[in-house]
């Protein structure tokens, strides 16, 4: 897991502060996890049923050390973990369809191996789940307790908030909605999902009982009375988590519908200039040789495999949910564990959120990344959005001391394209005047026309940063 690079050290990390079991920490640069002994019971259990073995065998859970460290001051602890470190934090608002749709599997799946163990997860949240290798991972160790014989599932409301509402709602309504996590951080409620959806949805039997009727049930009786008054018996409880799981697999969203999702199959580039800036993308990444690299505007990710192909940990960022979507379905099919798509709006990136608006980062906050690919990206944000060319010089010098980026000039007819239905107010966005505004943040050390066309790519490194 990496911390990012606002918490400060010897004390619990935003997104684990809540949880009694115990939480993450900093320590010697080192991120920490401690065991609180009010969680050695089950915590015990875990680690000797044989449980967390599985998980890890199956690639289900993160690993970890156990390691003599005396945790925080004051905390009654009981073991300090080490878990293996998650190379980028993602959040299920930045997660295309299928992510979320994996993670939810996923989660389910663990569920039923946890109860051939004797043991059941206390928490379903989505933010327990990470992309890790290319795949979804539970990170969350203490979300384990022994089950209890009768006992009903007490994450089962949190799973349907987190997987079941977004996802139908994804499905049925817009993608766009998963957006509503921002606002909505433990999920969707279950009775805004019911409203939302289609009334055709009560024939679907899954969303019937566990959106519909699961958020009247909600409005009848108040969560206390549902959680203290209810038994389930084990196989009850399995045809419940088999319930939900044909319910998620029954969720599909056909990835189509925006041009940006065409855009390499409907562009400008004749096939010369397109190999070139390949040939040029792969000298600039060989010549600086990043420890990770984020692809702002990536699309489906035809450049960003560039830096993942070579063994550099890539993210792979974009506003459209269907190129994400392809992209991601893409590195499934391929077997990809060096590139991870997100759905990112760069004009509106994700912000600090939660209490002490600290336990979710902003993205600024996730990095630097080792470098920026910026390709047929500035245009969108300079035009499409306003952004002064200076600002985005700013905001590019707080993401990475490496640059690589491409500016297209105003003759460009992806720019004619943008500037078709509005007036040309953009009297700086110019070659000489981009140069100039980046010069102020970074060094120039190469740039280079891209053949056959009138685009121009460069590499820059930023001033002060080492």
């Amino acid at each position: 897991m990496t911390p990012g690079r606002k918490h400060t050290q010897d004390l619990p990390l935003g997104a684990s502060f809540r949880d009694p079991s115990g939480f993450l920490f900093l320590s010697a640069g080192k991120l920490l996890r401690q065991v609180n002994s009010i969680y050695q019971e089950h915590y015990d259990r875990l680690m000797n049923s044989g449980l967390y073995q599985e998980l890890v065998k199956q690639e289900l859970l993160i690993p970890h050390n156990e390691i003599e460290h005396p945790g925080i001051a004051g905390e009654n602890g009981y073991k300090v973990l080490e878990p293996e470190l998650v190379r980028f934090i993602s959040y299920p608002y930045e997660w295309s369809f299928t992510q979320l749709k994996d993670a939810a599997l996923l989660t389910l799946q663990i569920q039923k191996l946890a109860l051939d163990f004797g043991m059941t997860l206390k928490d379903s949240s989505a933010y327990n789940i990470q992309f890790h290798h290319g795949r979804p991972i539970l990170i969350d160790t203490l979300s384990f307790e022994i089950y209890q014989e009768g006992s009903p599932w007490i994450a089962y409301r949190q799973l349907c908030q987190h997987f079941l509402a977004p996802l139908s709602l994804m499905a049925y309504r817009d993608i766009r909605l998963n957006q509503l996590y921002k606002a909505l951080l433990d999920g969707i409620p279950l009775d805004l999902a019911s409203k939302l959806l289609p009334f055709r949805t009560i024939i679907k039997l899954p969303l019937l009982l566990h959106v519909h009727l699961h958020a009247a049930s909600q409005r009848r009786y108040s969560a206390s009375r549902i959680d203290t008054s209810r038994t389930m018996s084990k196989v009850a409880l399995l045809g419940l988590i088999d319930s939900l799981e044909g319910g998620i697999n029954a969720l599909h969203w056909k990835a189509t519908g925006t041009e940006w999702a065409e855009y390499y199959s409907d562009h400008n580039y004749s096939l010369q200039a397109l190999e070139h800036k390949k040939d040029l993308v792969g000298e600039y990444i060989d010549q600086i040789n990043p420890a990770s690299i984020w692809d702002l505007g990536a699309n489906v990710g035809l450049f960003s495999r560039l830096a993942s192909d070579r063994g550099i940990p890539t993210i792979a960022f974009d506003i459209d949910p269907v190129a994400v979507e392809r992209n991601y379905l893409q590195c499934k099919q391929n077997g990809e564990n060096n590139l991870l798509p997100l759905v990112q709006d760069l004009s509106n990136p994700s912000p600090d959120l939660g209490w002490h608006s600290n336990e979710r980062i902003s993205l600024t906050q996730r990095g630097p990344a080792g470098a920026v690919l910026a390709l047929a990206l500035i245009h969108h944000l300079a035009i499409t959005h306003n952004v002064p060319i200076h600002h985005l010089a700013l905001y590019f010098r707080d993401l990475s001391k490496w640059l690589v980026i491409e500016f297209i000039p105003k003759s460009d007819t992806q720019v004619q394209r943008l500037l078709a239905s509005r007036a040309d107010i953009f009297t700086e966005y110019t070659q000489a005047s981009f140069e100039q505004a980046f010069s102020t943040c970074f060094y120039i050390h190469r740039k280079t026309p891209i053949r056959d066309s009138e685009r121009w790519l460069y590499l820059m490194e930023a001033h002060g940063l080492e």
